[in-house]
């Protein structure tokens, strides 16, 4: 009897193999749980996404508005062709940029004024080829329009300056 008591005393509570890949699958893997549990309780304040160090500044862009409104004064006075073509136009058709007819190339203007004038108008208010759309800037249509009138005349046209509404029909009853 002191022979099976004594080989009792020193066996475990594993007695086949079924029970071995238990008892090791439970020893390794609940901590490793335990573990990611503890990591994510320890880190979970508010992160900032990648670049926004400065959470109110992150938080002030997200709800920024889509557009804006610029108010501008109605009554100032127009500015001519050649005011145009220096502020907007000059940086590409002085030189060439791109495709755009050069500044007073009569050869390279002569196609695009058989286009006519309105054509040219809404090929520069609208965009074509290479160049941005001109509407909408720091010119009014208007004015986009003298440019226009002032670079194609340059380049071998006849075209007239246009007039605002109001002056075109003052100009009419004066003659």
């Amino acid at each position: 009897m002191s022979a099976t008591s004594h080989e009792e005393a020193h066996t475990g509570p594993v007695k086949n193999p079924k029970q071995l890949l238990i008892a090791v699958f439970f020893s390794f893997v609940i901590p490793v749980f335990v573990i990611i549990g503890l990591v994510q309780f320890v880190s979970s304040s508010n992160k900032t996404g990648p670049g926004a160090g400065n959470h109110d500044m992150a938080q002030a862009m997200r709800i920024q508005k889509i557009g804006s409104v610029e108010i501008r004064d109605a009554n100032r006075p127009l500015r001519g062709g050649e005011d145009v073509y220096k502020g907007q136009c000059a940086a590409c058709h002085a030189t060439g940029v791109s495709g755009a007819p050069k500044f007073g190339d009569a050869g390279a203007w002569g196609p695009r004024l058989a286009q006519g004038f309105e054509t040219l108008v809404q090929s520069a208010l609208k965009g074509k080829g290479a160049m941005a759309p001109q509407g909408g800037g720091d010119f009014n249509d208007l004015e986009i329009a003298r440019g226009v009138a002032f670079m194609a005349n340059a380049g071998g046209g006849k075209f007239d300056e246009p007039q605002p509404p109001a002056a075109a029909a003052e100009t009419a009853e004066a003659k």
